[in-house]
């Protein structure tokens, strides 16, 4: 399943246009990665949290040529699994 897949799906749970059924998505996943980029996390009860992690500085190596490289520090997304998805996939 893609965007516009879910974007069809809304579309025929909602009616209206098209459109406006993106519009909702996009506005969904805005919303998510803006809280994501302040720092903060996005719990969807049944779903699952969405957060951010900070990742450390550390070396590492260059397969090819076997030479020590530096990687820097960044923040990653995190997605946890609610129980009640975990259940469902099961």
């Amino acid at each position: 399943m893609n965007k516009q897949a879910i974007v069809e799906m809304v579309h025929a749970k909602m009616g209206g246009t098209k459109v406006a059924a993106e519009e909702i998505v996009d506005g969904i996943f805005d919303t998510i990665i803006a809280t994501m980029k302040k720092g903060g996390e996005v719990s969807i009860a049944g779903f699952g949290i969405f957060s951010v992690k900070g990742r450390a500085a550390r070396m590492a190596r260059n397969p090819k040529t076997g030479e020590q490289v530096k990687v820097a520090a960044k923040k990653v997304p995190k997605f946890r699994a609610a129980k009640g998805l975990k259940d469902a996939v099961e």
